[in-house]
């Protein structure tokens, strides 16, 4: 069994996809040795972003605290807050926009793909 917490885990600026204000806590991967998911907490400030991206893999999402808007391929703006869960599918192009007043937290667990 593995226990981290959370204060302990160095966060790392998110710069990719053009994001903003974004910041990433690894709090469970494969660095721990665990072998098929990583479990990730985003902080977003008011007004940060991530922006459009897509990827093989799926992730669920919990949303801590505050609330913003999802970003669907169309252009859809899909408004979520604390306690909402999401599941967005591979491939499915998607980005997120803080449109609060308050600092925004949500978790997301992906799985490890294995690299050819």
């Amino acid at each position: 069994m593995i226990i981290r917490e959370m204060k302990s885990i160095k966060s790392e600026l998110v710069t990719s996809y053009g994001s903003t204000k974004t910041s990433i806590q690894w709090l469970i991967s494969k660095e721990q040795g665990a072998p098929r998911f990583a479990m990730r907490l985003f902080t977003l400030e008011p007004g940060a972003n991530i922006g459009m991206h897509g990827h093989p893999e799926e992730h669920e999402i919990y949303i801590v605290q505050g609330e913003c808007e999802l970003i669907s391929e169309d252009g859809t703006r899909t408004k979520v807050k604390a306690t909402d869960s999401i599941y967005v599918p591979p491939d499915e192009k998607h980005g997120y926009e803080n449109t609060g007043s308050k600092i925004l937290k949500f978790i997301c667990v992906i799985p490890l793909l294995k690299k050819d």
